[in-house]
């Protein structure tokens, strides 16, 4: 089954309601249908309203597999609509049990390397309206996963990524969340995960934060 980019989105910050208060946010993005660049920071014309906690180098790219997105019609009721986790790419054939922290993949010139799970926040409840909406996507660990770039060029609606290189060892980016959120993880998941240096910088310290409150 070949892996295909099904759409591309970017969004710039824009203020909703929460509770009475602001909150500034981007994760309602557009579609685009044109060719677009890609460098080290991501698409260009896409920004952050939050770079603490988004962008960089380790988050240049955000990509949701597409067959989730039945399922979430479901659970909500409703069309999710496009971009519906804020994703740059929606993609098809590359769900997280199949992509593994470290994949190199090429689409044309650029080469996207995977580099951990998207940790949903409570702006995905608030773009949804429901509250249990970050809570549901870690229980089933479809989360989307996040991308470094390792070589700029343009993509395109319809094209397709090649697998171009795989640590064989490294987990799949399903498991990373199993290892994060679910009950079953244990210290030597954790154990493990950080000595995988293709995960970002951020869930390495995560987990070694875990294991020394163990201590």
């Amino acid at each position: 089954m070949s892996i295909t980019i099904e759409g591309i989105y970017v969004g710039k910050p824009r203020e909703v309601m929460m509770n009475g208060k602001p909150v500034k946010t981007s994760i309602y993005k557009e579609p685009l249908f044109s060719t677009v660049q890609v460098n080290a920071l991501g698409i260009i014309g896409d920004t952050q309203s939050d770079p603490v906690h988004h962008g960089g180098v380790d988050m240049a790219i955000c990509l949701y597999p597409a067959e989730h997105y039945s399922y979430w019609e479901e659970k909500l009721g409703r069309n999710p609509g496009e971009s519906a986790f804020g994703e740059n790419l929606t993609i098809s054939g590359l769900s997280e049990q199949d992509v593994q922290i470290g994949d190199v993949y090429k689409i044309g010139e650029v080469l996207l390397e995977i580099s951990q799970p998207r940790s949903p926040c409570y702006k995905i409840g608030l773009k949804h309206n429901e509250p249990k909406m970050a809570l549901w996507v870690n229980e089933k660990g479809w989360s989307g996963y996040y991308a470094r770039v390792l070589q700029n060029g343009e993509v395109s609606v319809g094209d397709e990524l090649e697998l171009v290189e795989r640590h064989a060892k490294n987990p799949t980016v399903l498991n990373v969340n199993k290892a994060r959120y679910w009950k079953e993880a244990t210290s030597e998941d954790w154990q493990e995960l950080v000595k995988v240096r293709q995960l970002s910088q951020e869930w390495r310290e995560h987990f070694q934060k875990r294991l020394e409150k163990l201590k």
